[in-house]
């Protein structure tokens, strides 16, 4: 059974107006997977259109149940807060962990290290 009939018209406009919104943005950064060249191009597209995207879509839902129940309901922010906390991390642990391995092999394209770490020859 569904109470979505119960939810207000201006409220089921914006809730689907996050969901389209935040999949949209979780759709690009997913082709930013496909279509860039190198992992470190690919790194990016994905972590910023899962961080955001997720934001959009646990806010339509915050949204969509704090009007059905008549209270706010904030059951989302901890699956934003676990999004927005391991994902910027797993990206950097997958970066440095590949930039180890393709310096260490002398591999092309390598991009160079930050000002402050870079050997004196």
């Amino acid at each position: 059974m569904s109470h979505a009939a119960d939810l207000p018209a201006w409220a089921a406009w914006a809730v689907a107006l996050l969901l389209l919104l935040g999949a949209g943005i979780t759709l690009v950064g997913s082709l930013g997977l496909l279509r860039l060249d190198g992992f470190y191009q690919r790194a990016h597209a994905p972590t910023l259109g899962t961080s955001l995207g997720t934001a959009l879509i646990c806010g339509a839902s915050m949204l969509c149940f704090s009007m059905l129940e008549a209270r706010p309901l904030l059951h989302e922010v901890l699956i934003l807060g676990f999004v927005t906390i391991t994902t910027p991390v797993t990206l950097m642990l997958l970066t440095r962990a590949a930039l180890f391995r393709d310096t260490a092999e002398g591999r092309d394209g390598v991009p160079p290290p930050p000002a402050g770490r870079r050997k004196e020859d």
